[in-house]
């Protein structure tokens, strides 16, 4: 059973920046995907980027050139750094980890102020 833990979340002003972070334990595979989804009040839950365990990423085209996924294999962790922030990206980010089946971490509120 994967477990994911997720920090960094929080309020911030449009404009700025903030990293998430999310540690995953309890895998047995090498060969996985890490990520990021995100769900606004009212919205399904919609992928923003995603890394697999050689590097290769993903990312939603809203974020693109916005926000960097990046990974740690021998920590296990996934990062998102989000920059340049707008109101629209308030919603709770979910870490997700992929292999064989999707687990998910607890969500991180992230808040944009205008």
């Amino acid at each position: 059973q994967v477990q994911l833990v997720e920090s960094g979340g929080g309020l911030v002003q449009a404009g700025g920046s903030l990293r998430l972070s999310c540690a995953a334990s309890g895998s047995s595979s090498s060969i996985n995907a890490m990520g990021w989804y995100r769900q606004a009040p009212g919205k399904q839950r919609e992928l923003v980027a995603i890394v697999g365990s050689g590097g290769l990423t993903r990312y939603a085209d809203s974020v693109k050139g916005r926000f960097t996924i990046s990974r740690d294999n021998a920590k296990n962790t996934v990062y998102l750094q989000m920059n340049s922030l707008k109101p629209e990206d308030t919603a709770v980010y979910y870490c997700s980890y992929y292999y064989m089946t999707h687990y998910w971490g607890q969500g991180t509120q992230v808040t944009v102020s205008s």
